[in-house]
């Protein structure tokens, strides 16, 4: 099944892999069917976490000081929400947990260079 994420309106790549661009996982036949389909997840993920990094330059934007960088009680909102979607939609924990946490380890490395940046 396909599921479209609406995006920003300066995305120019947008999330529209059409179900006849890849199979799903349960019909795929060979393993060029499963990597045609993992690529086409890969790209559309790539344009999500794009996203999220503008996120990521906003908050850097917004926040008053470096200090409001890195907000350990977020950083378990985030995570126990990012689980209890992972569990509706079938997503290992054992996946998503580490997955995440590297996620928003690089976000908040990237959101502190980016502070830095703007207020240089």
């Amino acid at each position: 099944m396909f599921w479209s994420v609406p995006l920003s309106a300066d995305v120019k790549s947008p999330l529209s892999v059409a179900v006849d661009e890849r199979p799903a996982p349960e019909a795929c036949e060979t393993m060029v069917d499963v990597r045609k389909g993992v690529d086409a997840v890969d790209r559309a993920l790539v344009t999500l976490l794009a996203e999220r990094q503008r996120y990521m330059d906003a908050a850097a934007r917004i926040k008053p000081n470096r200090q409001a960088v890195y907000d350990q009680t977020r950083i378990e909102d985030v995570v126990s929400k990012v689980l209890a979607a992972a569990d509706q939609a079938g997503l290992s924990a054992e996946i998503a947990e580490p997955v995440w946490r590297l996620l928003i380890d690089r976000s908040i490395a990237h959101e502190y260079g980016t502070w830095d940046k703007t207020r240089a």
